[in-house]
């Protein structure tokens, strides 16, 4: 799998007074995790939505292995490449094995029939998400944790080689977030590429081969490793608010929090790791 999807000089505006974003360059590559980041309202889910095909830029162009996204048909281009929204809520019941049965859409013949191999995949899909044991439960009765692994299996039933996801991980406890961003950096050894929109900039730094900090200040947003991204000064100015970096002690990932506004709590006046290269 050696795909590589690609925004250049990519805008778009929901208004045309107002772009969410311009200028954009963006490549999801095969083998790697591209980490999505910025605060509220900096265009990191329409930016998702605009590689995914759904929306088109207003200027610039996404590209398949150097050819435009829209010179794809749709299970064409569903076939390599996969996107998880935020929120999927079907109309109707399903069983959780339903559901992951629909990501083999692309794949399956005039008659819709699934096949062995069908099962196989989605079976395999079910046990690399942990969720083998919700198959015949009724996908509108789970948690929303529980329904997002499930979607992320349907997902992965599609065979992509390369998928966007926004927001995994919101709706996961801490365990789970772990175990869906170890699972992404072991497909992305074995050849898959991944956008990932978050906002656990913890995460990013620690899973993430490379990130794009959006801002809604600047037309060009920052691109690099999450060493390169993630520092002090650079996410105080994107987040408008004190942010401090420090290095986790067992990963030695950057390792990102934010102070406590003065006045408004016990650890006000600086208490916590010292800032990136220098003291607290």
């Amino acid at each position: 799998m050696t795909h590589t999807l690609t925004a250049e000089s990519v805008a778009y505006a929901y208004e045309s007074a107002s772009p969410v974003f311009s200028q954009v360059d963006a490549a999801v590559r095969a083998g790697e995790i591209l980490g999505i980041v910025g605060p509220n309202g900096s265009g990191k889910s329409t930016l998702l939505r605009v590689m995914s095909g759904l929306l088109r830029p207003g200027s610039g162009r996404v590209t398949l292995d150097g050819r435009p996204l829209s010179a794809f048909s749709n299970v064409d281009r569903a076939r390599t490449l996969a996107f998880l929204p935020q929120a999927v809520n079907p109309a109707f019941a399903l069983s959780v094995f339903e559901v992951v049965c629909l990501g083999r859409y692309p794949h399956m013949g005039a008659f819709g029939a699934l096949s062995a191999h069908d099962r196989e995949v989605a079976e395999r899909c079910m046990r690399h998400t942990e969720i083998e044991a919700l198959e015949t439960r009724d996908f509108l009765t789970l948690s929303g944790g529980e329904r997002q692994r499930v979607l992320l299996a349907s997902i992965l039933a599609q065979e992509p080689d390369i998928l966007l996801l926004d927001e995994p991980t919101a709706a996961l406890d801490i365990h789970h977030q772990i175990e869906l961003f170890a699972l992404l950096a072991r497909l992305a050894e074995d050849g898959y590429g991944f956008a990932v929109v978050t906002h656990d900039l913890n995460l990013a730094a620690r899973f993430c081969d490379r990130l794009l900090l959006l801002t809604n200040w600047r037309e060009t947003p920052i691109s690099g490793t999450p060493a390169e991204v993630l520092t002090g000064p650079r996410l105080s100015e994107a987040y408008a608010a004190a942010i401090r970096v420090d290095r986790h002690p067992v990963t030695d990932a950057p390792l990102i929090w934010a102070e406590t506004p003065a006045g408004n709590g016990p650890s006000a006046g600086g208490d916590g790791p010292p800032l990136e290269g220098g003291r607290s």
